[in-house]
Formats: C-alpha cells, sequence, structure tokens
C-alpha cells in the first residue's frame, strides 16, 4: 500500500489532465456506444455481422491512422497538436449518431470517430512515455486507463438513468451524450503542457526526415511486443458484443447499458494497481492471468441465461482488461527508442486493430450462423491456445521489467 501511495504521487499532473481527458471523451463515447448497437439493430434494422464488421472496420482504421500520426508526432516533436485534433474531431462527430436515419450515417460517423481516435491515440501514448521515468510507467499508464474508464463506467450509467427518465428515447440520450466530448477538447486544449525532452529543446531541428524505413530501427524485442499485442486482440473481439449479449438473453433496453458500467466498474478499480504491480512482479504472469480471466469471461458468456450471468461475464472481461491493456502500453514504451515512440505505439496498434476487425468480422459470422454460445466458446479457444503459447514461450528465459 506505501509503495503504491508512493509511485500514486511521483506521477506528474499532466498524467492526471491525460487522463481526465479521456474520462470526458469516454463517457461520452460509452453513453452513445452503450445503446448503439441497439439503435442499430432495432431501429435501423442491421444485422449482428453488419455490427461485427462496422465495429471491426471502426476500430482498424483507427489503428491504421495511429501509424501515420505516431509518426508525424516523432517527426514533427508537436504530441499536443496532434493530440487535441483527435479529440476535437471525435467530439465533431458525436452529433451524428442521433441524427442518424440509416446504417450508413452510424458507419461513417464510427469511421470518422476512429479516425479521431487514431489521431490522438500514439501521440498520447508517447506523451505519457515521455512525462514519467521507467520506474513509474507501468503506474502511470495504469492510471490513465483506470480514469478512462471511470469515463466508460459513468458513460454507460448516465445512459440508464437518462433511458428510463425520457422513457427509452435513444436519440434524445445520445444527443445529451455529445456534452462531456467537448469538455475534454477544452481540457486537454487549455491544460496539457508537453515535457521538453532532448529531442524537443527550443530551436533544435527534427534529427531525420519521415520515413517507413523507420521501422526498421524498432529492436527485435519490441517486435515480440506487437505479436503479443495482436495475438490477445484475436482473443478478444468488439465489446458490443456484451451489449448485444444483454439483448439476446431478454434484458429490458433500459437496463442494457448496465453490462458495460459492470464491466468498467472492474476495469477502473484494477487497472490502477495493476500497472503498479507490472512494475514490480512477472509481466509474463500477469499477462497470462488476464487471459485466464478472458477465458473465463468468454465461456461464462457462452452458457448465460440470465442478467446476473451476463454481469458475471462483463466483470471478468474488465478484469482482463485491467490487467493486460496498460502492460502492453508500457512493455511498448519500455521497448522502443525514445525517438521513434510515436512510430512504435502506432504500429503496436495497427497490428492489434486488424486484428480487432479479424476478430470482430468473424465473431458477427458466428453468431449470425450459429448463435452466441459459439461466438464466446470460440473466443474462449483462442484464448487458451494463447495462454499455452506464452506459458511455452516463458521455458528456460525470463520477461524483462
Amino acid at each position: 500500500m506505501n509503495s503504491s501511495n508512493l509511485r500514486w504521487r511521483a506521477l506528474p499532473g499532466g498524467i492526471w489532465v491525460l487522463g481526465f481527458g479521456s474520462l470526458f471523451m469516454d463517457m461520452s463515447s460509452e453513453l452513445i456506444h452503450s445503446l448503439l448497437p441497439i439503435f442499430m439493430v432495432t431501429t435501423l434494422g442491421a444485422s449482428m455481422l453488419t455490427v461485427g464488421i462496422i465495429e471491426g472496420i471502426a476500430e482498424a482504421t483507427a489503428a491504421i491512422v495511429k501509424v501515420f500520426s505516431g509518426a508525424l508526432s516523432d517527426y514533427l516533436g508537436k504530441r499536443k497538436l496532434l493530440l487535441v485534433l483527435g479529440y476535437a474531431l471525435a467530439a465533431l462527430t458525436k452529433p451524428v449518431f442521433p441524427l442518424a436515419e440509416t446504417i450508413g450515417w452510424v458507419f461513417a460517423a464510427r469511421f470518422i470517430d476512429r479516425v479521431g481516435k487514431g489521431i490522438r491515440g500514439a501521440p498520447r501514448d508517447a506523451l505519457v512515455a515521455e512525462m514519467t521515468t521507467a520506474r513509474v510507467r507501468g503506474a502511470a499508464y495504469g492510471l490513465r486507463q483506470a480514469l478512462d474508464s471511470v469515463g466508460a463506467l459513468l458513460g454507460p450509467l448516465l445512459a440508464v438513468v437518462l433511458m428510463l427518465w425520457l422513457a427509452n428515447d435513444i436519440r434524445s440520450v445520445m444527443w445529451l451524450g455529445v456534452i462531456p466530448a467537448f469538455v475534454a477538447v477544452f481540457l486537454l486544449w487549455l491544460y496539457v503542457r508537453e515535457p521538453l525532452t532532448p529531442e524537443k529543446k527550443v530551436g533544435s531541428k527534427v534529427k531525420v526526415p519521415l520515413r517507413l524505413t523507420d521501422a526498421r530501427r524498432l529492436p527485435l524485442r519490441y517486435w515480440m511486443v506487437v505479436l503479443l499485442g495482436a495475438v490477445f486482440t484475436l482473443a478478444r473481439f468488439s465489446e458490443a458484443f456484451l451489449v448485444l449479449r444483454a439483448q439476446d438473453i431478454g434484458m429490458a433496453l433500459s437496463y442494457i447499458p448496465i453490462v458495460m458500467i459492470v464491466m468498467n466498474v472492474f476495469y477502473a478499480g484494477v487497472a490502477y494497481p495493476a500497472g503498479v504491480a507490472s512494475d514490480r512482479v512477472s509481466q509474463r504472469a500477469l499477462l497470462i492471468l488476464g487471459l485466464v480471466l478472458l477465458i473465463g469471461a468468454d465461456l461464462v458468456l457462452a452458457y448465460a441465461t440470465s442478467a446476473i450471468q451476463v454481469f458475471a461475464g462483463a466483470a471478468l472481461w474488465g478484469l482482463h482488461m485491467a490487467f493486460t491493456q496498460g502492460l502492453l502500453s508500457k512493455l511498448v514504451a519500455d521497448r522502443a527508442p525514445a525517438e521513434l515512440l510515436g512510430t512504435a505505439f502506432g504500429i503496436f496498434n495497427l497490428v492489434s486493430g486488424l486484428a480487432l476487425l479479424l476478430a470482430s468480422g468473424f465473431a458477427g459470422l458466428l453468431w449470425t450462423e450459429y448463435g452466441a454460445a459459439t461466438t464466446f466458446l470460440s473466443g474462449a479457444g483462442f484464448a487458451l491456445l494463447a495462454s499455452v503459447g506464452l506459458l511455452m514461450s516463458a521455458r528456460g528465459r525470463k520477461p524483462k521489467r
């Protein structure tokens, strides 16, 4: 406890600003997205396969853009500019969702929203690394993830309250979700300060031109983390399927966002302690624990017949995210050269995003053809294979901290 408190106090204020920016944007996004799968299926008449493809393409788009924004932030040495631009673009798309009359509107808005996420993602993750030392980096990523998850918790919670208050008027509820997105933009614009690293000193010039061959300068141990991130993502498809599972078992429309609330309670509550732990204990052990939790979540959701069982599966899903997402970011930061941090995060997120596109499309196809149980059982099977592979890779080798 004392060590955890010391690490908490050692974190710079900029980490908190980035965290609260993520909190408000996620509050907006998750308020809308906790209702969006149901909106697409019930109001706009989309199929499960369509939902899977839209979610997969949206996340893959964000991943692809992260490569370019990350490399550009390395080249310019100005990560805040891209950070705020990405958040602003995402905020501007939020009103499109309640205005949508066809699935094409939703697709376009999700696409542009994810472009915004892609623009901000890698520069933000690189900023976290630049603001901290290696000794507290896991705690920093854990704290940012925790605050992000608090927003992802508050969004669905507000969705439930507003759906009850507004008699299930989904469009009106989504309109109210627009407000926190703009709060996030102004907060980051006013209060983020970039650290003065050696590469950013006044009067310094960019040392190398922006080129694709920079990727060759990234070490093998970094590429192993990229592969690891892709494997984890293949085992975990879009969280939209958690919402659809709640609807599938017959949960009342107003209460479906509780699924995301439960997931994010556990994600937010454990992300920071898990981040602190990643600075001190075996990282491979934490990753294996994360996969075991994902297997448990998939099995519970596959056989769920009641709301309580769906909530239990969502809780395990949130724990899985808490133990793995911040740790993977730490591994990228620890293994990439300082001058290529943005590029490193961009490539990592590109590969993970393409894996999510594949996983979500496949999950939607399985759901359409064979039902929900098969979808979640396939996820459990892949997570089991990933955990076995991670255990076998540990033979005779201890991971770096």
